[in-house]
């Protein structure tokens, strides 16, 4: 972000600054704000939409603003329409539910599956006694018998014991690792999730991904076919990563879990007791591959390519191929699939030097993930990650760039004149203010998500990530040089690497624990009703959207418009406890 020059007069108090963030456009928004409004709708709608329906009414709004756009501002009303309709069209074709199945009793079922998402794996058991490991994901029914042949094309989530051995210490069909892309067999039982169910509960959070059934209580017959190549690299080499993460750690298997996490996103390497430390403190976002891990991985990737003296084109060539490799190895969450194409689409319009517009890349990003799965508007991961970038881009540096300009220590003073404290006292401001204005703008949203979804309010958050969030890129990037030397066979420096991120964390942790015992720093509370929550949510994006239009004006509020929306939602609509 540019800096506004030293000698530049200090704005009266009723004019508002030129700031470079306030710039940008993102004329996609009118049809990304529609759409997610239609698929909202669809959502919220007490009863299912007919899809067909709903896409010759699009059809129809769509030819209208083609006739009326030239002419007459309801040719724009038709489109905006057309699109709203569209998504809720495309809710009900992509949720596609089976609503005969909410009267019938939970069947038992024998179903082939194809693997789109899989969990950790673990082992269940009652008061220690030790039962068969079972895995757990997501996938799509690929097969059925002839009675259940309508749940093809069907989203699952899937509960499934694994063989166990035998007397003779052989194992019964023993499977290979199941990933991504894999088919199975297993039978079980199969339960139908109703279309309206408690959004904070894990069954709301499996029809908010798109799933219609659980199939639990079952057993794993067999691999029908092995996962694909593709699948079974990044599974290759996401194991490799962890060992070369874990290397020297052996002895702090905590330090080197949460390594793993916060560089590979593998968050159920997290202990119970770290979890709660982290998520209390408002800091649980460090560890969801997002914005920072991208930026600080892909930062590095270009450092290591420069050293190798590669032309401009092939390096950001190699560079993004790279990152899109370490994005799925990581499992291709929304907010590592939002910051990649983010990043994707600014390195690209650097090299066709065209002008950088962040909030468009970040608008296009949206849409074209919702497109692609518009299910993923109603998980967490989505909300949270896009609302806190936008918020960002739409609030922080605006409100950083604002401060800059009306406060720049030693004005008076000519920059070829100041002394090497005066140069590092202005870089410091720089950096400071800088960073308050962001994780203000991050605060407000993770105030309401954080309220929303992990029924805590974390007020200490901004103080938390002012230093945890720096700490954390130095975590991410010594992980990073650590997979670099791991990989390349010089296991020694990845050792070092390590020993020095697991310090760092054991540093934070620590710190942590005593920022927590301050009364005032988290505790819990919760919207009621929920929906208060995604209403404050969708507020809060609306007022940063005005004020940015508006350029922040005084005459409007200023800042302080969305400051004051989240304090009205906590205020009158969060309850403590």
């Amino acid at each position: 972000m540019s800096q506004p020059q030293d000698d530049t007069p200090a704005p009266t108090p009723q004019t508002t600054p030129k700031l470079r963030s306030l710039r940008h456009r993102a004329p996609l928004l009118w049809i990304l704000i529609p759409f997610m409004a239609g698929l909202a709708a669809a959502k919220t709608a007490p009863h299912a939409l007919p899809a067909g329906w709903l896409l010759g009414g699009a059809l129809v709004l769509a030819l209208a603003s083609i006739a009326l756009a030239p002419r007459h501002w309801s040719g724009l009303v038709a489109l905006v329409l057309c699109v709203l309709l569209s998504g809720a069209a495309s809710y009900e074709i992509n949720r596609s539910r089976l609503a005969s199945y909410d009267a019938l009793p939970p069947r038992e079922a024998r179903l082939t599956l194809r693997v789109t998402h899989t969990f950790a794996q673990g082992v269940r058991g009652a008061r220690g006694k030790s039962d068969a490991p079972r895995i757990s994901g997501l996938a799509r029914v690929t097969d059925a018998a002839p009675h259940l042949r309508e749940l093809v094309g069907q989203r699952v989530y899937y509960s499934l014991a694994l063989p166990v051995e035998t007397g003779g210490g052989e194992k019964e069909n023993t499977p290979p690792p199941i990933i991504r892309s894999a088919e199975i067999t297993a039978t079980g039982v199969l339960y139908s999730l109703p279309r309206r169910v408690a959004a904070d509960s894990f069954d709301g959070y499996l029809a908010s991904s798109g799933m219609n059934f659980k199939f639990s209580r079952g057993r794993l017959l067999g691999v029908e076919k092995p996962p694909d190549a593709t699948a079974a690299f990044y599974e290759r080499m996401r194991q490799r990563f962890s060992k070369i993460l874990s290397a020297g750690l052996e002895h702090r298997p905590q330090q080197a879990g949460v390594l793993r996490a916060m560089v590979l996103g593998q968050k159920q390497d997290i202990e119970e007791q770290q979890h709660a430390l982290f998520l209390g403190s408002g800091t649980m976002h460090l560890f969801a591959i997002s914005g920072l891990h991208i930026a600080v991985i892909a930062t590095g990737i270009q450092f290591l390519l420069l050293f190798l003296r590669l032309p401009v084109w092939p390096r950001v060539i190699a560079g993004t191929l790279a990152l899109y490799v370490y994005v799925q190895i990581t499992g291709a969450s929304p907010s590592a699939t939002r910051a990649f194409t983010m990043v994707a689409l600014l390195q690209a319009s650097l090299l066709l030097r065209l002008p950088a517009n962040a909030i468009a890349t970040l608008a296009f990003a949206a849409l074209a993930t919702l497109l692609v799965a518009p299910m993923q508007l109603f998980s967490a991961s989505f909300q949270m990650s896009y609302s806190i970038v936008a918020a960002l881009l739409l609030f922080g540096l605006p409100l950083g760039e604002t401060w800059l300009a009306r406060w720049v220590p030693f004005r008076d003073t000519p920059q070829v004149a100041r002394n090497w404290f005066q140069k590092k006292t202005v870089v410091a401001h720089r950096a400071i203010v800088s960073a308050l204005g962001i994780s203000i703008a991050a605060s407000l949203v993770s105030a309401i998500c954080s309220t929303i979804y992990f029924k805590l309010f974390t007020p200490g958050a901004l103080l938390a990530n002012l230093v945890l969030i720096p700490a954390a890129s130095l975590v991410i990037l010594s992980g990073f040089i650590s997979l670099f030397f791991g990989l390349i066979g010089i296991t020694p420096l990845s050792v070092l690497f390590n020993h020095a991120s697991a310090l760092l964390l054991f540093t934070m942790e620590k710190s942590l624990e005593l920022f927590l015992e301050i009364p005032v720093v988290a505790m819990p509370a919760h919207f009621s009703p929920q929906w208060t929550g995604y209403c404050a949510l969708a507020l809060l994006l609306a007022s940063l959207l005005c004020g940015y239009s508006q350029k922040w004006t005084r005459r409007l509020g200023g800042f302080w418009m969305p400051v004051v929306i989240v304090a009205a939602a906590l205020l009158f609509f969060a309850h403590r406890g």
